[in-house]
This record gives structure tokens, sequence and C-alpha cells, in this order.
């Protein structure tokens, strides 16, 4: 297409966009006058498409794109002038391939930062000219035509657009692809962005030449490609989150990179990612579409090398109130930030939270003390924490449940005190209570992402409250892990801690996987590490070593949960050294690690080792340090009654829940912020980035 072609059907976009043809050949010459500059330019193009003809509408695409934007514009330093954004009927095929070409190929020159975007769906198609007739492609906003004699797709071929890609003239180019390709049978949970395969569909004509064209042409760059999910017949899922919805390896990607600086390779990032969509009930694998294993992101370097939970994103006119972006939480943090939360600027002011809707809040500033004015962009950072105590664990029924059923649900749940119901893909929730697919006379447990939950499916022909009745262990347990994921802050501890996840071997230990608090290492040669992808062999020895570069001592507890669902505990056992009887019950002591010194739990000798069986398919641990005694926690682990058995270094933890709201108050007690917070203490926690940090740990076993 030519540039006064696409000029000219661009024009609805930019009406959209609030733009007129004539302040866009402006910008024209501005991206014309930047290329002579010295200095490499930042371009990109970000597509999100929800809704699509005659297909179910997606919801979480545009949010997409405005998770990228802010990213790109507040932590990556581009201009806005240079992201362009093509949503919903403007993304067509014809309008991506040519903004692909105006807006990137013929602006961009060596050494320039490219970041390309596309969140929609994903299909597959057929291409008679390949040694492989089903292709992945990307569905743009008018995916369809039909002509008189057969069905034409307006599809872009993944091939297609790695070959655009690698067309462009810079070595510097990342791009993101929220979709996938294999649609399932059967969906449970949340949506997916595939669509069922067009077997006697043909690609539109334009679409083939276009890809013949590109195979004719030396193209030797190669161009960091992210994907939601390694294993082609997974799914990329979307999430309901409070206020909003969003792809969440898109979520998860950015929230990332808000916080860490990227100075590492691509697979320790992915594995960040990945721990990340676990907790969101998703197995999504994000990868790398590239044969060089060991990238690092050098398209994607910030301006700051400090991270951030946010930015300021308006001033109102007095000054004193702005509001924020806050991309930069943990999602599971973000729902339940509550008012009177602080953030501060990097000047040192602190802002007070007073309301927040979705991804952004309103928050003032509590004094004012600069010489120049608060301006938009600057950066937010997290001071202090408050989560309400009323949390409870939300269950989404699925809509495949008769209304009876669903009637019988609603009251069986009613009877749990921390439990609620919803009607699936209202609002956001926990898991999903649903049939079982296989057997429809079943009912289960499911995670957000459609997996089911080990030991929670009722027998065959049993009532709908007799299975939620056998639930009630399951529950306590998933509401205790939901409390003390609550507590993950690695990126806005003020603590310098570091703990590594390490294998134990005859020689040296093998790094499994390396957490810390990057907001208190001031340069960019400390970093986080990681194996490639997380994975354990089964019957390993393993532990943590706990780095503790604070001046003060800290305290530690370590929970997790098994294959996801049952509950564990790291527990420091002290026998009575005066007792003669065999069922004397050990006593738990804190485990201290003093100012400067270092730590390995379990102590490595046999009778304290922690080997890896083969019981779990999956581990989450959050290790948990704080500047105060955990007191409450240890009193309520003394409280369960644990058999001889199982009192090893890492066992089973009877009274979660009990242990989970505990370990809250303490963390909540060694936070010296009573005074002064307007009365939030008394329904609140209130923890500050000072007083604790909290690492999240997550590995298979094979």
């Amino acid at each position: 297409m030519k540039r006064r072609t696409f000029l000219q059907r661009i024009g609805s976009i930019l009406a959209v966009l609030g733009v007129t043809e004539a302040e866009w050949l402006t910008l024209g010459n501005r991206y014309y006058q930047a290329l002579a500059q010295p200095n490499p330019r930042k371009l990109a193009l970000l597509i999100g498409i929800n809704q699509y003809p005659k297909i179910p509408t997606l919801s979480g695409c545009l949010t997409d794109v405005e998770l990228q934007r802010e990213l790109l514009i507040h932590r990556f330093g581009f201009q806005g002038s240079d992201i362009l954004t093509l949503t919903e009927e403007q993304a067509s095929r014809e309008f991506i391939e040519a903004a692909f070409s105006d807006h990137l190929s013929k602006q961009a020159k060596p050494g320039d930062v490219v970041v390309f975007h596309f969140s929609g769906y994903g299909s597959r198609v057929k291409l008679e000219t390949s040694p492989d007739p089903m292709q992945n492609a990307l569905v743009p906003a008018k995916g369809s035509k039909e002509s008189q004699d057969e069905k034409i797709v307006n599809y872009i071929l993944e091939e297609t657009l790695l070959l655009l890609l690698r067309s462009l003239p810079t070595d510097r180019v990342t791009a993101i692809l929220d979709t996938s390709y294999y649609a399932a049978n059967t969906v449970l949970g949340l949506k997916t962005r595939a669509l069922q395969e067009l077997v006697e569909a043909k690609l539109a004509v334009d679409e083939l030449d276009l890809l013949k064209q590109l195979k004719t042409q030396n193209l030797p760059s190669t161009p960091v490609v992210l994907t939601a999910t390694s294993n082609p017949k997974q799914s990329a899922r979307e999430g309901l989150f409070s206020g909003f919805s969003a792809g969440l390896f898109t979520y998860a990607l950015t929230q990332y990179l808000w916080e860490f600086t990227p100075v590492t390779t691509i697979q320790v990032a992915l594995s960040q990612v990945e721990n990340s969509l676990s907790k969101l009930g998703s197995k999504e694998q994000p990868a790398l579409l590239s044969d060089q294993k060991n990238q690092d992101i050098t398209s994607l370097t910030p301006d700051n090398i400090i991270g951030a939970e946010g930015a300021v994103n308006a001033i109102e006119d007095d000054g004193k109130t702005v509001h924020l972006w806050l991309a930069g939480l943990p999602p599971q943090v973000l729902v339940y930030y509550g008012v009177n939360s602080r953030l501060t600027l990097a000047t040192g002011e602190e802002l007070i939270l007073r309301s927040r809707t979705g991804l952004t809040a309103k928050a003032q500033i509590s004094k004012i003390d600069r010489t120049t004015p608060l301006q938009v962009g600057e950066l937010v950072q997290e001071a202090v924490r408050v989560l309400p105590r009323n949390i409870n664990l939300t269950i989404a029924l699925d809509t495949g449940l008769e209304r009876i059923e669903r009637v019988d649900a609603i009251s069986a749940f009613a009877a749990f005190s921390r439990v609620s119901t919803i009607v699936a893909g209202e609002k956001p929730a926990d898991y999903l209570f649903a049939k079982l697919q296989q057997t429809p006379s079943r009912y289960g447990l499911f995670s957000l992402g459609g997996e089911l939950i080990p030991n929670s499916t009722g027998e065959v022909g049993e009532a709908v409250k007799l299975t939620v009745q056998r639930l009630a262990p399951k529950l306590s347990i998933l509401l205790a892990a939901k409390l003390w994921r609550l507590t993950e802050n690695q990126g806005s501890s003020r603590l310098p801690l570091k703990a590594t996840l390490e294998i134990i071997t005859d020689r040296l230990p093998s790094v499994v996987m390396q957490r810390e608090t990057v907001r208190t290492f001031k340069t960019e040669t400390s970093i986080e590490k990681s194996l490639p992808i997380a994975i354990v062999p089964m019957g390993s020895r393993m532990q943590y070593r706990v780095e503790n570069q604070s001046d003060r001592p800290v305290y530690l507890i370590l929970l997790g949960l098994n294959n996801n669902h049952t509950a564990i505990a790291f527990y420091s056992w002290e026998t009575p050294q005066e007792s003669n009887t065999a069922d004397t019950k050990p006593l738990l002591k804190q485990v201290v690690i003093p100012p400067g010194e270092t730590l390995t739990l379990p102590q490595t000798n046999t009778a304290s080792e922690w080997v890896i069986s083969g019981l779990a398919l999956f581990y989450e641990q959050q290790l948990i340090l704080s500047t105060a005694p955990f007191s409450e926690t240890l009193a309520a682990l003394n409280t369960a009654k644990y058999s001889t058995t199982e009192q090893g270094p890492i066992s089973p933890l009877l009274n979660s829940l009990d242990v989970a709201q505990s370990l809250l108050q303490d963390l909540h007690n060694a936070s010296a912020l009573k005074t002064g917070m307007n009365g939030t203490a008394a329904d609140s926690y209130i923890l500050d980035v000072n007083n604790w940090a909290s690492f999240s740990f997550s590995f298979q076993v094979v």
C-alpha cells in the first residue's frame, strides 16, 4: 500500500484518536527530524481487538494495549507520539500491515528500539504451499469475507509477522503476542484467545503475495518474540480483575517490567511471569520464539534502574491531588490495595491513597516540599500497604450449572463464614465450581484456568450440597494461601535480603532460582538468577540460602502449597532436653538471621534434610521475613497436634488459615505506623515496606 493510500485509510483511526490528518503529517515531519538525532528512537505499534463480527467478543485486549502504552511511556521513555495503537475495527489486516510499513519499517533505523504488540484471537489456517499445511495465524478485526464460491480469511500468518519483524533495519526489536492458536472443544473458566481452525478456508491473495515477497529478501536480524504459551495446545487466557479485564500474559509481563529491571536473560523474566500466572489460576507457560536461548531484553532497557509500582498520569488543579497508574503492583495485591496506602515520589514526598478504580487511583500529597512543580510521569514506589482484614475466598459458579444446582451451591457455600459465591464471568473470583466434563454427574472445584483441584470432586450422582461440604478443609487452605500471597513485595521491600533455592549436590549447590529485594540494590550487577525453567528432579535434596544484608536481625517463616492445594510449612523443632517420654511434643523456635549473616534451611544434616518426594508435581512457597519475631504465627503453629512422623523440616500445615491470619498480624505489629493512619488500624492490616520482605518460589518436580 502506498503512503498516500495509507494516510487516506487511516483517517478514521486518527479521528478516533483525536488527531487530524494535518497533525498526522506534522508528526511525520517530527519523525523525519528525529531520524537525524544521535539518540536511538523508540517506536511502538500496539494492536488490540475485543470486538469481532459474528464470533464471541474478548474483554481484555484494549486493556492490554493500555498496559503496554503506559509501561512504554513511563518506564521505558517512549514518546506518546511514537506509539501507534490500532484497536477494534481499525485493526484490519490491511491497516495493520500498512501501519507496520509506514510507522515502523520506513522510520526505524539501525540502533532504534521497536516494540510490536498483538492482543486478540489466533487460529490455524490451511496453507497448501507449506510442508505443514495448517499454519498459525493472527485474526484481525475483519478476519473473513465470503466470496461466491469459497470462504476467504483475512488472517495474518505468524510466519508473515516474523518475517516483517526480521525485515526491520534494527536488531533491537521486541514483539509480544498475547494470543493462541488451538481452540479447545470445551473450556472452563477464563476466556481463551483462540478460534477453531478453518480447514476449508483460504488465505487472502494479498497476504500470500506479501509472504512470497518477504521470503525473497535477505532478513538477517533476529527479533525477540515473546508468546503467551510455549505448548501449541495451551490457550492464552484473559482474567477478570477488580474493575477491568486483561490478558493474563500481558498483565503479568508488564507488572514484572514495572517493578524489575530486565538486565538479565529472557528466560529469567519468563520464569517470574510464569510464577505470577500460576497465582492467577493459569498454567500458561510463556515462551521465546527464537533459537537464541540466552537472549537478553536489550531492546527494553528502562530509563531508571530502580523500578516502581506506577506513575503519576494526571494532576488536578489544586496541585495536591494526583491520579496514579498502579500497574506495577502484583495483581493479587492490587485487588485489595486499600485507602490510606502510601506511596513515595523520587523526591521523597508521600502520597496517601484516597480511592482506587481498577488500575487507576487518586492520592493526595501529604505535604509539598519541592522547588519544582509535580510532573506527570513521575514514578511512585510503595511505602505502606493497607489490606482489609475481612478478605473472603470467592467461588465462581459455572454457567453450565442448572438453576437448581446453582441455588443449592449458593446455599451450601453460605455455610462457610469466609467464602462468597458469584456467577462466573460477572466479578473477579478465586476458583470455579463446575461439573466435570467427562462425568457431568460429578461436581468439583477448578482453578480459573480450568484445572481440576485434586481431591475436590464429589462422588458420581452426589448432591451439590454434599460435594460442597466435603470442600471445607480445602477451602480453608485455599483462603490461607490467598492471604499469604498478599504479602509478596519483592519489588517494593526496603530490606536488603537475598534468597536462593538450591539443589544440594556433592560439589557446589546448584541454583534453581534466586529472589532479592531489588529496590535495595543500586547497581545493575545485582540481579536475580534462575534456571531457564524451574524444574527439580524427583528425589532432590533441597535447601534455601538466605542472606541478610541489613543492619538488623530478621525473622523467617516459610509457607506453601504442594501441588497447589495442600498446605506445608517449614518447622524449626526444639525438643526439651530433659524429656523422658516418647510422646513429648517438640516446641517451635524462632528462626532468626543476624545482620550481615547467611542462613541455610533446613540445616544440612541427615536429621533435617528436605528431600523432594514424588507425591507433588508442583510446589509454590512463600518465604517471608520480618524485622520483628513471628510470635503470633508460632503460637498458632504450636496449637496444632502434630504426630511424630510429621516433624520434618518441611511438613504439612494443619491449621493453615489460623497461621495465615496470625502471619499478617505479626507483619502488622512489626510496622510502627499505627498512629496517624486515620483510624485504619482497627479493620485493616498496615504493612511498612521497611519492615518485611516476601518472596514467591514456584517449581515443578519431574
